[in-house]
């Protein structure tokens, strides 16, 4: 079989079982499957069920050669329109394929031509114009030229730390450099892998949604589709079993682990420190991957697999990172960018703003009000997210009494016991 160097090559669609470069009985199960589920299949739904159509007459000729198969309907124009249904013998097999996996969908494709393509996507920076980055961080009132902090880490698609204390937009500015990354140039993903016999389903509809394709794709293997760059969340409810392969025990299919399906994208670790895992298990982790860019994973028959660590890994924290991590884990997080309360300035400039968004008039006294007594005499940070929680419950009152919504000292009172915890 000739390598494949150019990702031209490597989405070539096959005109024969063999340029699969899977074991053919992987192919012949699957079909098999999809015949036993849906009974008279016609070759056009194989077709587009298992997306190789150049290399199935060969392993339906077989099959009906080995009595396994036969035609139920055939038309003028050979396997185009012939439907197909299991023999009895056929459907024997059938239930011994189903025993060993129920897995019906795209042909998956070998982990070397993954690795393969996945790397010729990810070489080089992403190109993410500045003024693309100002604008995502627009409608933020963030210190002056905050955008520089966050803009290299997702042109470089370095690792990113963002520490700071609650409320203050950690997440949202995650959020919108999630946004930035799928709105880059789209990338190549199959639907599923093979290794060592066994099929890694890598498509998740929770995070890879099909990208508008610009140019005509006939001549594309039917195994790969073109994604937005997956971008994968998770917070507390994080598990170090989300991380590695996950047999499924009624499919008898591996699922891909989290940062496989953010290859090429971004993957966020929010809230980071509350997770039900320590965070040094979790940290130690991602030492090899964030080191050398690649990632062991290993089968349950003990077959390790290798593949590349191409995804923007951002951790979010509101804890303190070196209560959490030491210094040689942070050596390899490239960027770390603080994300801090803000002043008295830009706590002002962010009211004003969410006044605005909720047609409440500004009152100075009202203000100022606020800040004297549930800021100053209390001693309490100010929070980025305060002003809009605030004026939230402000306009609940109003609509609650029929009243305009408005600013006052007494709604603001009202307002702020409702919304402080107070010790």
């Amino acid at each position: 079989m000739v390598e494949k160097n150019t990702l031209k090559e490597i989405l070539a669609e096959p005109e024969t079982a063999e340029e699969l470069e899977i074991p053919q009985s992987i192919l012949i199960d699957i079909i098999l499957r999809c015949l036993y589920n849906e009974g008279n299949v016609a070759f056009r739904r194989l077709a587009q069920v298992i997306r190789v159509p150049a290399a199935l007459p060969k392993q339906l000729d077989w099959l009906r050669q080995e009595h396994l198969v036969e035609v139920s309907q055939s038309g003028t124009y050979g396997h185009l329109n012939y439907v197909y249904k299991l023999t009895g013998a056929g459907e024997d097999r059938a239930r011994e394929s189903m025993e060993r996996s129920q897995y019906v969908g795209p042909a998956p494709v070998p982990v070397h031509r993954y690795n393969k393509a996945i790397e010729l996507q990810t070489s080089g920076p992403r190109s993410i114009a500045v003024e693309k980055v100002q604008e995502a961080l627009s409608d933020m009132i963030l210190p002056d030229d905050f955008h520089r902090r966050i803009g290299p880490a997702v042109s470089s698609g370095a690792s990113l730390f963002l520490y700071g204390p609650s409320g203050n937009g950690k997440t949202t500015i995650a959020q919108r450099m999630s946004k930035l990354i799928a709105g880059t140039d789209p990338i190549w993903l199959p639907y599923a892998l093979t290794a060592g016999g066994q099929i890694i389903q890598i498509h998740d509809r929770l995070f890879h949604n099909a990208a508008e394709v610009e140019k005509e794709t006939s001549g594309i293997d039917g195994r790969w589709s073109l994604f937005q760059r997956p971008s994968v969340v998770v917070g507390g409810e994080l598990k170090m079993e989300s991380l590695d392969l996950r047999f499924d025990s009624v499919a008898k299919i591996y699922e891909a682990p989290l940062q496989l399906k953010a290859n090429g994208g971004m993957f966020l670790i929010d809230d980071f420190g509350r997770q039900q895992v320590s965070p040094v298990d979790l940290l130690n982790r991602w030492i090899v991957p964030l080191e050398n860019a690649v990632d062991f994973l290993r089968l349950r028959t003990g077959q390790t697999i290798v593949v590349p660590f191409r995804t923007l890994i951002v951790f979010s924290t509101n804890l303190d990172p070196y209560k959490l991590a030491d210094d040689a884990f942070y050596r390899r997080i490239q960027m770390k960018v603080g994300v801090f309360s803000p002043n008295d300035e830009r706590y002002r400039t962010i009211f004003l703003k969410v006044c605005e968004q909720f047609n409440i008039p500004f009152d100075e006294m009202s203000f100022n009000h606020l800040l004297e007594k549930w800021y100053r005499q209390t001693g309490r940070a100010l929070q980025s997210v305060h002003p809009r929680d605030i004026l939230k419950i402000v306009q609940a009152l109003c609509y609650y009494d029929g009243s305009q919504a408005r600013m006052t000292p007494e709604l603001i009172d009202e307002a702020c016991y409702s919304y402080f915890v107070e010790q």
